[in-house]
């Protein structure tokens, strides 16, 4: 009996490192990244805020695909904010440890089909792609990431649910 016991705790314990193995990168949708250096007219702020601390005691890894810096700023042009406050947001942006992924043409035909398949647009479907290819979860305040999405491979995970 008392070795049922220690395969089960050691089986258990297995279980455990590889849950916190799946979650020690996350991809982040720009819809997140924009309440990091941005709160203005932003909705769960302090869940964008937890990744942030996650990063910042190194327990996460953060990715992003290249397209999401032209995303940020496009939001940040968009919010009625003065421009040099923009200036200094997009410098505090590029200051955050994020590993930055430059699409590649296998990466391109990944995001294509999920865009075909899932009628979203090629530039959600880039992000989906990207925690497809790192195996990793997707962050996103994007309703339409986890509405429209139909595969099954990729955790997306709504930001109000982050915890």
């Amino acid at each position: 009996m008392e070795n049922k016991k220690v395969v089960y705790l050691t089986l258990l314990l297995k279980i455990v490192s590889v849950t916190d193995m799946l979650h020690s990168s996350l991809v982040i949708d720009s819809s997140v990244a924009v309440k990091w250096v941005s709160a203005i007219d932003e909705q769960y702020v302090e869940q964008a805020k937890q990744i942030l601390l996650a990063k910042r005691n190194e327990t996460i890894q953060l990715y992003m695909p290249e397209l999401a810096k032209y995303e940020v700023g496009n939001a940040l042009q968009n919010k009625k904010i003065p421009i040099s406050q923009i200036l200094e947001t997009l410098q505090a942006f590029y200051e955050i440890p994020i590993k930055f992924i430059t699409e590649t043409p296998s990466l391109a035909t990944i995001s294509m089909t999920i865009a075909r398949e899932s009628q979203m647009t090629y530039y959600d479907a880039v992000f989906i792609a990207l925690a497809q290819k790192l195996n990793a979860p997707l962050v996103t305040a994007n309703p339409k990431h986890h509405k429209k999405y139909t595969g099954k491979d990729v955790t997306i995970i709504p930001l109000e649910n982050y915890k």
